[in-house]
C-alpha cells in the first residue's frame, strides 16, 4: 500500500476583516495525498485553492481542523519547529518565481541548503545535479534577469526540490508563462513524479493541466466537491 504523506481532516479557515462579516474561505476540507502522486487542486478564482495550499504548506494557520504530514500533527509544532519543518520536508514553487535578483542561478538553487546550515562542500554536488535535471546545466552563473520566464520557473523548481522534499507545493506555476514555456514546466514536474517519485500538489486554473496529473480535486466555495482519477 502506498504511504500517505499528507492527511487533512475537517480543515476550516475563516478570515475576520475589521468591520466586515467573516469570510469562510475553507469549510471542512478532508483530503489525503499519497507518496509519488501528482495531484491538481482546481476550481475557479475565489474557490479557496490558494488558501488551502497555504494551510497545507505551513504558510498560514487554519482556524480549525487537523493537518498531518508524515504523521506529524503540524498544530503541535512551535514556530521554530515549523520553520525547520518547512525547510527540511516541503518545497515551494510560486507563479512569480520568487528568485533573488542579485544571486546567480546556482546561488538561488542553493538557498534552502544554505538556510539549513549545510556547507557548500556538502551541497555542491546536489545543486549541480538538480540544475542539470531541470535542463539548465552551463547557466549556473546567470542572473535571473538573464533568463527567460520559463527558465526562471525551472530555477524555482530546482530550488524547491534540491533538499529532496517529501511534498512539492506549486501555486499556479505556469500562470505567467507563454503556452510553450508552460508546457515545458508541466512536463518537468510530471517527469519529477514519474522518474524520481516526487509528490506534488499543484494549484491550477487551467483545465488542460489535468492531462499531466494522476488525480484532480475540485474546490467550490471552500469545499471539495469532486475528486477524480485522471491518469494511472
Amino acid at each position: 500500500m502506498t504511504e500517505t504523506v499528507l492527511k487533512v481532516k475537517n480543515l476550516v479557515k475563516v478570515y475576520q476583516p475589521e468591520s466586515v462579516k467573516p469570510v469562510k474561505a475553507l469549510q471542512g476540507v478532508d483530503l489525503e495525498l499519497k507518496r509519488g502522486e501528482f495531484v491538481a487542486l482546481m476550481g475557479r478564482s475565489g474557490s479557496g485553492k490558494s488558501t488551502l495550499l497555504h494551510q497545507l504548506a505551513l504558510l498560514d494557520r487554519p482556524t480549525s481542523g487537523e493537518v498531518k504530514i508524515k504523521g506529524v500533527n503540524i498544530a503541535e509544532l512551535s514556530e521554530k519547529e515549523r520553520a525547520r519543518f518547512r525547510l527540511e520536508v516541503l518545497g515551494y514553487v510560486f507563479q512569480d518565481y520568487a528568485l533573488m535578483p542579485e544571486l546567480t542561478l546556482y546561488e538561488n538553487v542553493a538557498l534552502p541548503m544554505m538556510a539549513l546550515g549545510v556547507s557548500k562542500r556538502e551541497y555542491d554536488k546536489d545543486v549541480r545535479e538538480v540544475i542539470e535535471k531541470v535542463g539548465l546545466k552551463g547557466r549556473e552563473d546567470f542572473l535571473p534577469a538573464e533568463l527567460s520566464g520559463g527558465e526562471q520557473q525551472r530555477v524555482s523548481i530546482a530550488r524547491a526540490v534540491v533538499n529532496k522534499p517529501e511534498i512539492l507545493f506549486a501555486d499556479e506555476p505556469t500562470a505567467n508563462l507563454d503556452s510553450e514555456s508552460a508546457r515545458a514546466v508541466m512536463e518537468l514536474m510530471s517527469d519529477l513524479v514519474k522518474k524520481h517519485g516526487q509528490t506534488i500538489l499543484l494549484v491550477t486554473h487551467e483545465p488542460d493541466d489535468e492531462r499531466y496529473v494522476d488525480r484532480s480535486l475540485w474546490l467550490r466555495d471552500g469545499r471539495l466537491v469532486n475528486s477524480k482519477v485522471v491518469n494511472k
